[in-house]
């Protein structure tokens, strides 16, 4: 046998063993990271002294509907809750997603005095950890009355630094600025070059963000913990922690709140899965 053709089959071995390899590593990965959602879902479906034995049940059971009815039983408002979470994620997602995008637009398109320190102050607010400004926001929402108010979570999350950079980075790399300035000439006003231009070209990076913004929002414990006193403005994550604290709730009931829950995004990830892989790589892709 030729050197030549040795090679070949030694090189064509060694890249078969390192995709092996490859899928080997993702695939424990997943599962490792899978694991606790389904055992989320089996105990949904188990009354508690089976969660509770050793070892642990393994499949689905037939508890499921018990199990919601005393989530219900215990926080008569677990229905109310989602709809909240949902429209807090919602509320936020939109003027998110509206004033990052106009944010990233003039940060792209336009020159303007100071523009580079501002962007830097910007992107210096990412540096922050998020404790630092827990007493500053308790004391303004305070201030304005908006303890127990949606406004208090919708209002602090309607623009992010992140979201700023990345509709900087994306309208830099996808939108010609000849494309503007025939706008211009068209007879476009600076608004009009935005939303009649910019912002249809932006779906990808909107997509991302968007999916982005609504997950941290819908998941946000901590500054729903700061404002939100009473028990009938709980968002799901504050009424699924105030289960763990009531002995008489089983863990099948906690277990059925985390799972349904999780539906929305679930089905979030599901959907636009494709389109926020697409976002995150597009700004690598483009030159």
């Amino acid at each position: 046998m030729r050197p030549s053709v040795r090679r070949k089959k030694k090189a064509r071995a060694q890249a078969w063993v390192s995709t092996g390899v490859a899928y080997m590593v993702l695939a424990v990965g997943a599962f490792i990271m899978l694991l606790p959602f389904y055992y989320m879902m089996v105990f949904a479906t188990r009354a508690n002294t089976e969660i509770l034995s050793v070892p642990p049940p393994y499949w689905f059971g037939s508890h499921l509907a018990e199990n919601i009815a005393e989530l219900v039983r215990f926080r008569p408002g677990f229905w109310r809750s989602m709809l909240l979470s949902l429209w807090v994620a919602l509320a936020t997602t939109a003027l998110n997603l509206f004033f990052c995008s106009l944010a990233g637009f003039a940060f792209a398109m336009y020159e303007f005095k100071y523009k580079e320190k501002l962007f830097g102050f910007v992107m210096a607010t990412m540096l922050m950890p998020a404790f630092v400004g827990m007493i500053p926001t308790i004391l303004l929402m305070t201030h304005l009355g908006w303890i127990d108010s949606t406004k208090a979570l919708i209002i602090p999350g309607a623009c992010g630094a992140l979201g700023v950079f990345m509709m900087r980075q994306y309208v830099a790399s996808a939108l010609p600025k000849e494309l503007i300035e025939a706008g211009r000439m068209d007879g476009c006003g600076e608004f009009a070059l935005y939303w009649r231009i910019a912002l249809p070209l932006l779906g990808p990076a909107l997509g991302t963000l968007g999916l982005i913004t609504f997950i941290g929002s819908y998941n946000n414990f901590v500054g729903a913990l700061l404002v939100m006193r009473d028990q009938a403005s709980f968002t799901v994550p504050l009424v699924l922690r105030s289960l763990q604290g009531t002995s008489a709730a089983t863990w099948g009931a906690i277990s059925a709140g985390s799972a349904i829950a999780v539906l929305p995004l679930l089905a979030l990830f599901v959907v636009y899965s494709r389109k926020l892989i697409d976002g995150l790589t597009a700004g690598a892709v483009k030159g």
